[in-house]
């Protein structure tokens, strides 16, 4: 017994090993400029939006509000009071939706982690939410332009945090809370892709995610759902899945509904939509995470 527990340690600790070198750099230069942009541009980003007002873009906006959600560092908590500040100086609901919508998908620190699975997948995720942004506030704008999308009553722009006035100790806060935040969630998804390449044969990965693509696009997609806890976190399951045959377009698909359905975001979002729009916002994020992985199947 004492053999086979220390072979399977032996096993269990090489795929760790290997996991933690790849992602690590990524995970920890994320944390880096993710904090400096957070704590010397996130003001200068988000007034971005709010120059678009007073120019007149019509449907054009939802490009470069998607593009600013993007480059936002704030969670969705941090992102709804910053949009309700907005709303009130008469920012259009629908670039509001695309921001939002881009900003829960993708944000410069998440952007880095990516980069940790190749350069492919790293484009893949930033055109396609990028592409998710855009598309959410053309819909707003098409069902809802004479009629208001969101509610954010009772909502005002947060104090930031960052306030030591000296700006070296303001970095390493916000990096130690970047690292508190995500640290173990990096570690978790590092342990579970380490169990995932030992136990589970790569034919297992294949035949779900890889050959069945119209059926593992989906299933990817579906899965985001209850899995995604945190974008550090999944990388590292990502890298395990891709290297045993998952497609990429059902990494794509689980890319989008997993921060899109992530529990902490669910919640932020149905405070400011109500039932009904909220069912429609999780209709939306798996519908398009199912077209979007398609596509890129076909394409690659």
């Amino acid at each position: 017994m004492f053999e086979v527990l220390r072979r399977e340690w032996v096993y269990f600790w090489y795929y760790f090993t290997v996991q933690f070198q790849q992602v690590f750099p990524y995970w920890a230069l994320g944390i880096l400029i993710g904090s400096v942009i957070s704590v010397f541009g996130k003001e200068k980003i988000h007034a971005l939006l709010g120059a678009l007002q007073g120019k007149r873009l019509g449907v054009l906006g939802v490009v470069p509000a998607s593009l600013i959600g993007i480059a936002s560092p704030l969670c969705m908590y941090g992102t709804i009071p910053i949009a309700a500040s907005f709303s009130e100086k008469g920012v259009k609901d629908d670039w509001l939706a695309a921001f939002m919508m881009s900003s829960i998908l993708l944000n410069p620190q998440l952007l880095i982690y990516s980069a940790s699975l190749g350069t492919t997948v790293l484009l893949i995720r930033l055109v396609t939410c990028f592409l998710c942004g855009i598309a959410a506030g053309l819909l707003v704008r098409l069902f809802y332009r004479n009629k208001s999308f969101f509610n954010f009553s009772g909502f005002g722009e947060s104090a930031t945090r960052d306030t030591d006035p000296n700006p070296v100790l303001r970095l390493l806060k916000n990096i130690w809370r970047n690292i508190r935040a995500t640290g173990i969630y990096f570690l978790i998804g590092i342990v579970l892709s380490a169990l995932f390449q030992r136990y589970v044969p790569a034919s297992v990965v294949e035949k779900l995610f890889g050959n069945n693509r119209g059926f593992g696009v989906l299933m990817a997609a579906t899965i985001g759902v209850p899995l995604y806890a945190c974008g550090g976190g999944t990388i590292p399951l990502i890298a395990g899945w891709l290297s045993s045959g998952m497609s990429l377009g059902s990494a794509a698909a689980f890319m989008i509904t997993g921060p899109a359905t992530k529990i902490t975001n669910l919640g932020a979002m149905k405070i400011v939509l109500g039932m009904r729009r909220f069912i429609l916002y999780i209709v939306f994020s798996i519908v398009f995470a199912w077209v979007c992985g398609m596509v890129v199947d076909i394409i690659w």
